[in-house]
């Protein structure tokens, strides 16, 4: 089961997948699964549209456990992640967070871009992440102990790191880590045409235009075309859009709002895609 958190009370929504596809990189499978069965929480860096998300669900599929997913943002709180009292037709309430339901059920709570989380915020991450393996709620005065199968997963983009937005050393070390990039072109062609349905000249061409852009990211570009993005492409193509247009509005459009910039993405495009 893979949950969805949406912050502010928002009902979560269960999505299950009958065929979660991830194709592997390198052994990110079986350290997952060690750091499962050690219970160590673990750290993933990589680039944006890289795959960490889709590597966690397929983990958790796998694994057979429950996902509790929080994209992070500036305004998160603890209580986000821990809980709060609400008010309810028969009175006051508390209502467990993500983090805490993941806790008492032996999920995998899965914090995306936990840098954009506040940094008061992840201090309530510490006693989980160490071998007490416990969440104190002091609003309720409890002292959770985390049932068999829980699992601290957090993610973040390092690209994105700066003084302001990065992960505290008393935070990062309290985790194991791995390192992902962007598949090698042949894997990558092939996620892009299970993914999409594309043909395999279609997928070797987009794999090849996103070489070129990436080699322009320390030039001209904050962040390099994902394979996200190359999906986006592929599923445009396939249903029916020209190939040179489709890169345009998933490939060159995303990736800068500076005119010349987008000009120039569009010049290679053209080159690439025939």
């Amino acid at each position: 089961m893979t949950v969805e958190i949406a912050i502010n009370n928002e009902k979560p929504t269960q999505a299950l997948s009958d065929d979660l596809y991830y194709e592997p990189q390198g052994n990110e499978i079986q350290m997952f699964e060690h750091a499962y069965r050690h219970q160590l929480p673990v750290l993933i860096k990589g680039p944006t549209g890289c795959g960490k998300t889709r590597f966690i669900a397929a983990m958790a599929e796998r694994l057979g456990r429950p996902l509790y997913t929080v994209s992070c943002h500036d305004d998160l709180t603890a209580s986000d992640l821990v809980g709060r009292h609400l008010i309810g037709p028969d009175g006051t309430y508390w209502q467990d967070g993500p983090l805490t339901r993941a806790v008492r059920e032996g999920g995998i709570c899965y914090l995306d871009e936990v840098v954009e989380a506040r940094k008061d915020t992840t201090v309530v991450l510490h006693p989980l992440a160490d071998d007490r393996r416990v969440l104190p709620i002091e609003r309720t005065g409890e002292y959770l102990e985390a049932a068999p199968g829980f699992m601290l997963v957090v993610s973040y983009n390092p690209g994105y790191q700066n003084l302001i937005k990065g992960m505290k050393p008393s935070t990062r070390q309290r985790f194991m880590a791995m390192s992902f990039d962007y598949p090698k072109p042949e894997v990558e062609a092939k996620i892009v045409r299970r993914e999409s349905q594309c043909s395999e000249d279609v997928s070797q061409q987009l794999v090849t235009l996103a070489t070129a852009l990436r080699n322009l990211k320390d030039h001209d570009l904050e962040e390099a075309a994902s394979t996200r993005l190359l999906i986006y492409a592929a599923k445009l193509i396939t249903g029916g859009i020209g190939k040179r247009q489709a890169c345009y509005a998933a490939m060159a459009e995303p990736l800068s709002d500076d005119e010349a910039t987008v000009a120039a993405l569009k010049n290679v495009i053209d080159a690439c895609v025939k």
